[in-house]
């Protein structure tokens, strides 16, 4: 069993993150075939050779050496075909993305762009392969600030990466329907949210931050994120309450309430939902593999 993960079942795969918090590089003993499973977590696959298959979804992929296969967080997906050495893995956690204003605002775009070629885009491809080569290098090293090197270089990446998508989206739906002024109320609405998540916000509220109707602010923030406020304020929440858990002076009571729940039912309920878990077996699963 690779030293990267630990399989809970056949459907559910939990990272091990055993050199850096929040990221794993699998470059060993990874299957030549895994059933449909779903994780947490990230995963970039770096193709080294042909003949890989890939199901994302309901769409099976077959990347091409130097591609770069995309598959994000909580993501169904299978590996259907692996050639032995046929690519590595980079992991890293959710909150990542979910952690940022921008980067959660853009995540509708990011989640719909699961290849990268190497044919159609060289130096895209190119660029993100000497980020995850500096990555890898600071992996290994275990230098002194080595975790906030290795998430800088993932940031970075995903900057490249949010750049190139982002601009696909905007020629393809063009100004209209995709403008800096439509972003930047989304942006901050995020960033407003994240902040006070903990808190009993409502969307009226964040409307009025942004200096929208709620009805329009509604309309948009749908349009942009592809779910609706209540389920983008709960899964800020869960983040929240991920980072509490780990916390063992805390009770699980204390951490539904300190990030922003208001009963535990509702906590359990919206924790099994995002993550796969109840409270008490991301604990217990945590202090295993901590």
């Amino acid at each position: 069993m690779p030293d990267f993960c630990y399989y809970e079942d056949m459907d559910k795969e939990i990272i091990r993150y055993s050199n850096i918090q929040g990221i794993a590089l699998a470059e060993e003993n990874i299957p030549s075939s895994f059933p449909s499973h779903w994780h947490n977590a990230a995963e970039f696959v770096v193709v080294l050779k042909n003949g890989c298959r890939y199901r994302i979804g309901d769409t099976v992929y077959s990347p091409s050496a130097g591609d770069l296969l995309l598959i994000w967080p909580r993501e169904l997906h299978e590996i259907v075909s692996n050639p032995e050495n046929g690519v590595f893995f980079l992991q890293f956690a959710s909150g990542l993305i979910e952690n940022s204003a921008d980067l959660s605002a853009a995540s509708r775009f990011l989640k719909e762009c699961h290849l990268i070629s190497c044919k159609e885009n060289p130096e895209l491809v190119g660029q993100a392969r000497e980020l995850i080569d500096q990555l890898r290098d600071t992996y290994r090293k275990k230098q002194y600030f080595s975790e906030t090197r290795c998430k800088l270089v993932i940031y970075n990446l995903l900057l490249l990466l949010g750049d190139h998508i982002l601009l696909q989206h905007r020629e393809h739906l063009g100004d209209e329907h995709f403008s800096d002024k439509s972003w930047a109320y989304i942006r901050s609405a995020c960033s407003y949210i994240s902040e006070h998540a903990c808190e009993n916000i409502s969307q009226s509220e964040v409307a009025s931050h942004t200096g929208l109707s709620p009805y329009y602010f509604s309309k948009l923030f749908h349009k942009y994120t592809q779910t609706t406020f209540p389920a983008y304020l709960s899964g800020i929440r869960v983040q929240k309450a991920i980072n509490l858990l780990t916390d063992e002076d805390l009770s699980i009571t204390e951490c539904a309430f300190s990030a922003g729940f208001q009963s535990t039912t509702a906590f359990n309920k919206v924790f099994l939902e995002h993550t796969g878990l109840s409270p008490r077996q991301f604990r217990k699963l945590h202090r295993l593999n901590g």
